[in-house]
């Protein structure tokens, strides 16, 4: 039988006892047990941090043999006076102190955990995932739990002191394009019809806009049907927002004072605003990349112009073909990056889409060149000018065409400055993207493509070439960039009732499929809706970029794994037929 906590309340966490000669009661897990024979040291934790119970020859018996019984992870409450420690431990808050025990309640017995509940564990995460709840008694976890809580505190108290109005959407919607597959929950009342989990509030955030509501904010649960990485669950959390009678700089004018309320509340850091801004394309030539990591260099070099009538023909024929040529030089790079390193980094890039990797590795007086035999005197030095390279660097180049040509350059960039350790810790740089494309041209389809949802306004001197010039058409849409990952995407919202048709026509949407679709959203605009915008802030990336993290998971209390499912519950699991009967379901094939 348990002790019962009759005659005892907590008085304090573990973490805070700090005063001697105070008498305190502390609850918490059995983190460690020493047993010295005429003493015992108990070590208990709870989500504060420990501190250690003291037993010895002049504890009451009864107190002593209980204390000895325990083991890891019995739950107990204990009362006794705070005195100072003979052997300090400076490593903890409370190393100069303990508690010497009178009362000791053993609350909860606990079998042998399977696996040691510490924070540099090596247990595979599998095993620590199915175990979650134990898992997450690790301090490392708990800290980033607390601290993601203390993100969402802040996010809201900046808001609503800002004028921003919290409003619950329907988290069951009517599926419409979003962008990735939806999740879909059957009706019972209406059979053969079904509900949709919201990949993001976005026409219900801007129908709050048409209703009035000028400022909206909320903390919304978003669902993607999508394949799962590092940084993506197949549910988040993202701090939504919308604002009416603003343009695009009222908008990041409002978030970069939430980023900097944020870091100095959360972290004590103070974030310099106004934050950097860079256009789209400027980005993608850069960086090749639209959520490019600023904090090392390594940026992408042109070099067509060069190479352009060299004897080299994989440079001049993807230059012919209306290709380019360009570089990124690691700097200091050539004694870690061999010759066998770089023909792991071809591969590499043949893996993403390039048809090769050619490279300088200039470690001797004389540049070893892939492609040297092919130069005449005096266009391997070009290159290397060109590539603003020096003794001891290496130039990286891919010859195709030129989106093959960034977004390899672009992954390899990254690739490379992960493998020579130049990415600095504790450094966070933001980034505005802006003016991105309004449309994307689709190979398969030979279609040009919104890369937004439907309402994204198109930027006021491009309405001209919607009809005749579609790739001079851009957006105004903006995403904020932290660190290489996207934070938010966000944009103008169209509000004009024929622009609105005309956008929905140019995407080749008939007028059925635009009343099926987004029926409800176009008759609101017909009664008035002032010109707003938003975005939508992702609170689980945020908190693991703040927290240190490498994953999703290490900031989510119960996480999925790449499959979407849910270890801990075996999430997802069949339905009984009775239950599928109900809703007129019938499951024609399952998983093996």
């Amino acid at each position: 039988m348990a002790d019962s906590m009759e005659g005892l309340k907590r008085t304090h966490y573990c973490g805070e006892v700090l005063t001697p000669g105070e008498t305190v009661t502390v609850g918490g897990f059995v983190d460690t047990v020493r047993d010295k024979g005429g003493i015992i040291f108990i070590v208990l934790r709870d989500r504060t941090g420990v501190v250690q119970l003291t037993f010895n020859e002049t504890t009451d018996k009864a107190v002593f043999e209980k204390a000895a019984s325990c083991h890891s992870e019995y739950v107990l409450m204990a009362k006794g006076e705070v005195r100072e420690r003979e052997s300090i431990n400076e490593k903890i808050a409370t190393g100069r102190v303990e508690i010497f025990v009178d009362d000791l309640r053993i609350l909860a017995k606990a079998q042998t955990p399977p696996f040691e509940i510490v924070d540099n564990t090596n247990t595979n995460e599998e095993l620590r995932l199915k175990y979650r709840y134990l898992d997450l008694r690790r301090k490392k976890l708990q800290d980033n739990i607390i601290k993601r809580s203390k993100i969402a505190k802040v996010a809201r108290d900046y808001f609503a002191e800002n004028g921003f109005i919290e409003i619950e959407t329907p988290m069951m919607i009517k599926s419409t394009p979003e962008g990735a597959r939806d999740y879909l929950v059957p009706s019972r009342v209406h059979p053969g019809k079904f509900y949709a989990l919201p990949q993001s509030p976005q026409i219900y955030k801007q129908l709050t806009m048409v209703a009035g509501f000028d400022r909206y904010i909320q903390l919304a649960r978003c669902f993607r049907d999508e394949d799962l990485r590092a940084d993506r669950q197949p549910e988040f959390t993202q701090i939504d927002l919308e604002m009416s009678f603003v343009d695009v700089d009222d908008i990041m004018e409002i978030t970069e004072g939430f980023i900097k309320r944020e870091f100095k509340e959360v972290m004590g850091i103070d974030i310099p605003t106004p934050l950097p801004r860079l256009k789209y394309t400027d980005a993608i030539n850069r960086y090749g990349s639209d959520k490019p990591d600023t904090r090392f260099g390594m940026e992408i070099t042109d070099i067509s112009d060069v190479v352009k009538s060299c004897g080299f023909g994989v440079f001049t024929s993807a230059i012919e073909s209306g290709g380019s040529v360009r570089a990124i030089t690691a700097k200091n790079a050539a004694a870690v990056l061999t010759r066998k390193e770089i023909d792991k980094l071809t591969e590499y890039v043949k893996g993403i889409g390039a048809k090769g990797l050619a490279y300088v590795r200039w470690i001797d007086d004389v540049p070893s060149c892939s492609f040297g035999k092919f130069m005449a005197e005096g266009e391997l030095e070009a290159v290397l000018n060109a590539a603003g390279a020096e003794k001891g660097d290496v130039v990286l180049i891919v010859a195709d065409k030129t989106s093959t040509v960034l977004s390899s350059l672009g992954a390899l960039r990254l690739k490379v400055a992960k493998q020579l350790d130049i990415i600095p810790e504790g450094q966070f740089n933001f980034l505005w993207i802006t003016e991105f494309p309004f449309f994307e041209w689709n190979e398969e389809t030979q279609h040009w493509d919104a890369m937004h949802h439907p309402f994204t306004m198109p930027m006021d001197e491009c309405l001209q070439y919607l009809d005749s010039a579609p790739e001079k058409v851009y957006a105004k849409a903006y995403d904020l960039v932290l660190n290489g990952t996207e934070l938010s995407s966000g944009s103008i919202r169209i509000t004009d009732y024929e622009l609105q048709q005309k956008m929905f026509e140019s995407l080749g949407l008939t007028d059925e499929e635009i009343e099926v679709k987004f029926g409800f959203l176009v008759d609101a605009y017909k009664y008035g809706a002032p010109p707003h915008g938003g975005m939508g802030i992702g609170l689980d990336r945020l908190a693991m970029i703040m927290c240190g993290a490498d994953s999703l998971r290490d900031v989510t209390a119960f996480p999925k794994v790449q499959n979407a499912s849910e270890l801990m519950s075996s999430c997802p699991a069949a339905v009984d037929k009775e239950s599928l009967d109900i809703l007129g379901i019938e499951v024609t094939k399952t998983e093996e």
